[in-house]
């Protein structure tokens, strides 16, 4: 199971009852924050799901409203306790962002890793979750992100009474372990049934919709999304700012076959997101128009 939050949907500058788009990844007791705007320790705080267990950070680009947060963050996680190594992944550049940034926070108990990355490449994120990206077009590098957290097979008790293995056996097979019992060798594939799907989402924030960017959310439970306008008359603004629409977001959901989308990064001139809403799910009907501290849910399908 993987929990979502939105901590805040505005692009560009925090609003009075709008904090900076970032949201935060819960799978077990680990967290995983993607982007890191001004002020996002508050609504965080306000969440309380605590800061020590922070294991990443995944910043898609280094504009400020989405890592000048980074000290006040830092400074809670480091006041929680946490001594463990803390990653934070970013395209090109992050590296001298950051270290511009720690300058205000240099004495942390916990040692920084920093990873650039140039797109197309996966790494490995707490809690046992996979986590991929790819470039998104914005005019500076900038990163598309997708998390997965596989499901086994499951275990067949039938097929390894069968084989006659005992109990104490059969956890380290269904992990996937080979086993060694009375003279014969037990593949996991002999006890575990058929493939089972997994969960998955995507983070698409400040770009122009690509058809790269579709394949890259292929069948995702969720995608997170940019919705820096609302309205089509702002399509030369959008194309002028490498932003997009509501409804070239939701055109992006539709061609990748996603289950489910959420609409953030909302310009600062945008009274009220449920427009957005409306003009997506003309293009895609399962959308919906992000508030500041809603959470979703994603569990494995029974």
């Amino acid at each position: 199971m993987i929990d979502i939050c939105l901590l805040g949907t505005c692009g560009m500058m925090p609003l009075p009852n709008r904090w900076l788009s970032c949201a935060l990844l819960r799978c077990g007791s680990n967290l995983v924050l993607f982007d890191c705007g001004e002020g996002t320790q508050v609504p965080w705080k306000s969440l309380g799901w605590g800061f020590r267990q922070l294991g990443a950070i995944c910043l898609t680009h280094m504009h400020a409203d989405h890592v000048a947060g980074l000290p006040g963050v830092l400074f809670m996680v480091a006041h929680a306790g946490r001594t463990e190594p803390l990653i934070i992944y970013g395209p090109p550049g992050t590296n001298y962002v950051v270290e511009g940034l720690r300058r205000i926070a240099q004495e942390l108990p916990f040692p920084i890793e920093i990873r650039e990355m140039r797109g197309e490449q996966q790494f490995t994120l707490p809690g046992g979750l996979r986590g991929s990206c790819a470039p998104a077009a914005h005019g500076i590098p900038c990163l598309a992100y997708r998390v997965e957290l596989e499901r086994r097979p499951a275990f067949q008790a039938e097929k390894a009474q069968a084989l006659g293995l005992p109990v104490q056996f059969w956890s380290r097979l269904q992990k996937g372990e080979t086993i060694e019992y009375n003279g014969q060798t037990v593949q996991p594939e002999q006890v575990l049934g058929p493939p089972r799907r997994g969960i998955s989402m995507a983070f698409i924030t400040d770009t122009r919709p690509t058809t790269a960017l579709s394949s890259f959310a292929r069948d995702v439970d969720l995608l997170i999304c940019e919705s820096m306008y609302d309205n089509p008359e702002d399509l030369p603004l959008a194309r002028a700012n490498a932003h997009m629409l509501a409804e070239e977001s939701a055109g992006i959901a539709k061609a990748a076959g996603a289950h489910s989308l959420v609409l953030t990064h909302f310009s600062p001139k945008i009274n009220d997101p449920s427009q957005a809403e409306k003009a997506a799910r003309r293009v895609f009907p399962a959308t919906r128009a992000a508030r500041d501290g809603m959470t979703i849910t994603l569990d494995f399908a029974s």
